[in-house]
């Protein structure tokens, strides 16, 4: 049964608690991505696996479908066929074309070879994991990792579980951003300067390089889920 906090993590800081100026009603900027959008079927078949890295690789180094022509000596026609998938290449034309991209001839096969990972986690399966940091009484359940994959981002899923013996901190700062799902119990959960009151059905987004963390342990137990991403190859 959930229990209201001491009073002594029940103070003044709930009595400055404020909602924050950037709540999602002042996002203006599109969103690009469509969640219901197909990736074109074909795109298991060779020749445009091929032709979408040769097109990745060519607006890395910045250059344009004529300055690779020239370097290549490929005709315009052909590097668009080869770049949409709608012709496969001559080995002696991946060569020329890796030569000129500056990368192995193996690099074209990528995205056809790579397999997509998944991970299924049963209710109550989870690993229960010490992160870099972690407080006393903070259980943080993982509920699964992927580690290199196409995205470039590792995200980082956990359940998170506070009772009487976990302690308030809400100076956690790492690289990154954090998505925060309440679940059970309240908080008022600090992100820099500003202080959010939350209760179950309540969620907050933020960059994880500012100051954040639990600042006032309103009612327990309590529990939420917290989703950390940040770039391959950093810390998160």
């Amino acid at each position: 049964m959930a229990k209201k906090a001491s009073s002594f993590r029940n103070g003044a800081a709930a009595a400055k608690a404020k909602p924050s100026p950037k709540n999602v009603a002042t996002i203006r900027a599109p969103l690009t991505q469509d969640p219901h959008a197909v990736r074109d079927t074909r795109e298991k078949v060779l020749e445009v696996a091929i032709g979408r890295e040769v097109r990745a690789f060519r607006k890395k180094l910045g250059i344009t479908v004529a300055d690779l022509a020239a370097a290549t000596d490929i005709s315009l026609g052909m590097l668009s066929k080869i770049e949409n998938g709608i012709t496969s290449p001559s080995l002696t034309t991946l060569q020329a074309l890796s030569r000129a991209l500056g990368v192995p001839v193996t690099a074209f096969f990528r995205r056809f070879e790579e397999e997509r990972s998944a991970v299924f986690v049963r209710a109550g399966e989870g690993l229960d994991v010490e992160r870099r940091g972690t407080r006393a009484g903070h259980q943080y359940n993982l509920l699964g990792h992927i580690g290199s994959n196409t995205s470039g981002v590792v995200v980082e899923p956990y359940l998170i579980t506070l009772t009487e013996d976990s302690d308030v901190f809400p100076t956690f700062q790492h690289e990154g951003m954090e998505f925060l799902y309440m679940l059970e119990g309240e908080v008022t959960y600090r992100h820099g300067s500003n202080l959010y009151p939350m209760k179950p059905g309540d969620s907050l987004f933020f960059d994880a390089d500012a100051p954040h963390g639990p600042e006032v342990l309103t009612v327990l137990p309590m529990r939420y889920l917290s989703i950390i991403c940040y770039p391959q190859g950093s810390a998160g």
